[in-house]
């Protein structure tokens, strides 16, 4: 089994970098587990709708070459799962696919293409949170669903 995830932008923040490295490995005893990133498309000139636009359309044509096998777009206005829940579903797909791809957006979010290729359009919560940390937030829960699936404690 394997977990990609495909996000738009570049994560920064090194203490953030350490954070999905350590979920990376602890995932890595269950499923291999990589990340793509895609370029972040620069707005030109003003934010107006139609630019706003032009910005989800570039960066979702990016993500769209990338996607492979059962794709989660995390969105806001997707269903909500607890963890339990989560990996209920990641283990029930697991009959029909092999790879899961989640894919988080830019700050301007995704384009309807992105939307409409999703097996699943999934929200952590109506909170805002910024794309690069909600990246190690989704790796966590990842690692989450996998412990719950093997019956392995998780750290507290």
């Amino acid at each position: 089994m394997k977990f990609r995830i495909v996000a738009v932008g570049k994560i920064k923040e090194s203490y953030l970098r350490d954070a999905i490295a350590e979920y990376a490995k602890r995932i890595g005893r269950f499923a291999n587990f990589e990340i793509v990133e895609v370029d972040e498309c620069l707005s030109r000139g003003v934010q107006n709708e139609k630019e706003i636009e032009r910005v989800k359309k570039v960066e979702g044509d990016n993500v769209l070459s990338r996607l492979e096998g059962y794709v989660v777009v995390l969105d806001i206005h997707g269903k909500q799962f607890s963890s339990e829940q989560l990996s209920a579903h990641i283990v029930e797909q697991k009959q029909f696919n092999s790879t899961f791809t989640f894919v988080i957006g830019g700050s301007n979010g995704l384009s309807n293409e992105v939307k409409s290729r999703a097996d699943l359009i999934c929200s952590f919560g109506q909170i805002t949170l910024p794309h690069q940390l909600f990246r190690v937030v989704l790796a966590e829960q990842l690692y989450r669903a996998c412990c719950i699936e093997h019956n392995v404690a998780y750290h507290k």
